[in-house]
């Protein structure tokens, strides 16, 4: 019996019992269904906490914190490591991140990029708007690694005067000094936040100035005064022009969406020349309480050449007293929740599918009862036993196939479903079906159903002639 005999026997045989094969395609579609959907649960969530961790930076780069508690000092360029490591002991010196540490990070091994990243609190003031906000200071290197999207004009110039990159939220958080009010926040519409009312503030094109000596600022608004008992007078106000915009509108959110970028050196000089003489806010002083010729990081940013070696870099910093941070750590913990909860889902999937393939064992149990007669003559005639295995086996895979397809159709919209309803909550969506799971549910379904057609199809092939074309 040929393959193309084999497979037109198979497909007439469930063809004359439709009803009863619909059903028992029923249950694998259900079945189907049921285990593509649950584990598309499962990868959509891995799929949306990968994307949130990209946002927060990616798998490859570690934040670098100062120490205070100590570990290691400097004495003439030379790192001195104590043996703790991060003592709380006050004869310890803190561990601070200046230039020479950033020296040494980025001559680590697989360290890309190791940028020095200086914040400080600044007032916007532009017009009747006030704006309280951040400014972070880098490299033009990270900045340009960081793959930023630029709306309007560029990234910060390297050794350039002070120039501020607005993040696309920036503008949200301005508010009018007159009346108190932020426009943006004053009636929020959560359903349509692309509606709401933005401050009438021209972040490009229009003179921002900016007051670096906040706390100068409000004694000076608040009627504070000095050690004398005079009046503290208003600081000075900066213009800092604009060098570019972030891409995105003001109610999509990202790591950097609400940041001002800067050349680190820009404002490091800029922060010496507004403070000169005295403590700039943020930085450390010596115990006489004056301030440190140098001025100190706040944080790092370094990059690695491959996530398998953040960790190994990360321990690296770590036993120079540094504390260190990244997403891997986090995605491990993600990754781990994941499989946990595929599979849970998938397991209660699997039953579905254990339920359909007893009613495919069932079905075709039934049909050789019916076929005995047919069986017999076959057997007479001088049919391979082997050939009369593969016709019920045949059928069974086609139940299997079948049922494979029109479960996987049904998995996509009842995806789609899911992923409309929570939209709101997950944008890239909660349920994901890659290709390789298609691929595998339809293998899973054949296989199966190809399995639960193992037994009737060995019980047919044993059955004796005899016996058979005597049954009525």
């Amino acid at each position: 019996m040929s393959v193309a005999d084999l497979l037109k026997m198979s497909l007439s045989s469930l063809w004359r019992r439709k009803l009863r094969t619909i059903l028992t395609v029923l249950g694998v579609v259900i079945g189907t269904a049921s285990i593509v959907v649950m584990i598309s649960l499962g990868l959509g969530l891995n799929k949306t906490s990968m994307e949130q961790i990209e946002q927060y930076g990616g798998l490859t780069t570690i934040t670098v914190y100062s120490n205070e508690g100590g570990g290691y000092s400097y004495y003439g360029g030379e790192v001195a490591v104590s043996a703790d490591g991060g003592s709380d002991s006050d004869s310890q010196e803190p561990v601070r991140i200046d230039d020479a540490a950033i020296e040494q990070f980025s001559h680590m091994e697989h360290v890309e990029i190791a940028s020095p990243v200086l914040s400080t609190w600044v007032l916007l003031r532009q017009g009747v708007w006030e704006n309280s906000a951040s400014v972070r200071g880098m490299s033009r290197e990270a900045l340009e690694k960081m793959d930023l999207d630029v709306k309007e004009g560029s990234l910060p110039e390297e050794g350039g005067e002070l120039q501020f990159f607005y993040g696309n939220t920036v503008i949200t958080d301005f508010y009018n000094t007159k009346t108190g009010m932020n426009p943006y926040y004053e009636n929020y519409d959560y359903e349509h936040p692309e509606n709401n009312v933005l401050a009438d503030v021209d972040l490009m094109n229009t003179p921002m100035f900016v007051i670096f000596d906040t706390d100068a600022y409000y004694e000076s608004q608040y009627g504070g005064t000095d050690e004398n008992g005079n009046p503290i007078p208003a600081p000075k106000k900066y213009m800092v022009p604009a060098c570019g915009l972030m891409d995105g509108g003001p109610e999509e959110w990202g790591e950097n969406a609400n940041s001002i970028l800067c050349d680190v050196e820009a404002l490091k000089a800029q922060l010496k020349k507004v403070f000169k003489g005295k403590v700039i806010p943020g930085q450390p002083a010596n115990k006489s309480g004056k301030p440190y010729k140098e001025i100190y990081y706040n944080q790092a940013y370094i990059r690695v050449d491959d996530m398998n070696y953040v960790t190994d870099v990360q321990d690296q910093i770590r036993a120079l007293g540094f504390q260190a941070e990244s997403n891997v750590e986090w995605m491990n913990q993600v990754q781990e929740q994941s499989r946990s909860i595929q599979m849970a889902l998938g397991g209660i999937g699997a039953v579905s599918f254990f339920v359909a393939a007893i009613g495919i064992a069932n079905t075709m149990m039934m049909s050789i009862y019916e076929r005995t007669k047919e069986i017999g003559v076959m057997k007479v005639l001088g049919c391979d036993m082997g050939a009369i295995r593969n016709m019920f086996l045949a059928e069974a895979g086609f139940i299997g196939l079948i049922g494979g397809i029109v479960g996987l159709m049904l998995s996509y919209g009842i995806s789609a479903i899911i992923n409309f309803v929570t939209k709101a909550s997950y944008a890239s969506g909660i349920s994901y079906i890659p290709i390789y799971l298609v691929l595998l549910a339809m293998i899973f379904a054949v296989f199966m159903g190809m399995l639960a057609g193992l037994f009737p199809a060995l019980r047919a092939m044993r059955l004796s002639a005899l016996a058979a074309i005597r049954n009525e």
